[in-house]
């Protein structure tokens, strides 16, 4: 097994960064040629996904998180916490924190229009986190 992090900084409340090219790195870095790369973000309100990088399909995702866990309603996380981001640990938990891609040839096994991303889900401004890539033979 290898493993590797990659430290990400976000700017704001449904940024949407592309990581395929870091984790495509840590894959080839592995030198392992067929398996599986798993990969994790710490925290409980950011969460990963695979999507089509394009600005309208980014925007469809965000209003579909809106729709399923909108701004709008109480949540009892904050009255709990009073931090306001009852919101942001829903949606995370939805989308959910990990995945796992094959691997062939030193690289992923993704399809053509496929890109490995990182959603920022939390209220706060910025944020930095961390992703764990296990590349696995």
């Amino acid at each position: 097994m290898y493993r590797k992090e990659i430290q990400v900084t976000t700017s704001h409340e449904g940024d949407i960064l592309d990581i395929t090219h870091q984790v495509r790195e840590i894959v080839r870095e592995s030198g392992i040629n067929e398996g599986i790369a798993h990969v994790f973000v710490a925290g409980s309100t950011a969460a990963l996904t695979t999507i089509e990088y394009e600005p309208g399909v980014l925007a469809d995702l965000s209003r579909a998180l809106s729709t399923i866990a909108p701004d709008s309603i109480p949540y009892a996380h904050d009255r709990r916490w009073g931090d306001g981001n009852g919101r942001s640990h829903v949606r995370a938990s939805i989308v959910g924190p990990s995945l796992s891609l094959p691997v062939a040839d030193h690289d992923l096994l993704l399809g053509t229009w496929q890109q490995v991303v990182l959603l920022e889900l939390d209220v706060r401004k910025g944020r930095s986190r961390t992703i764990f890539v296990s590349v696995i033979d």
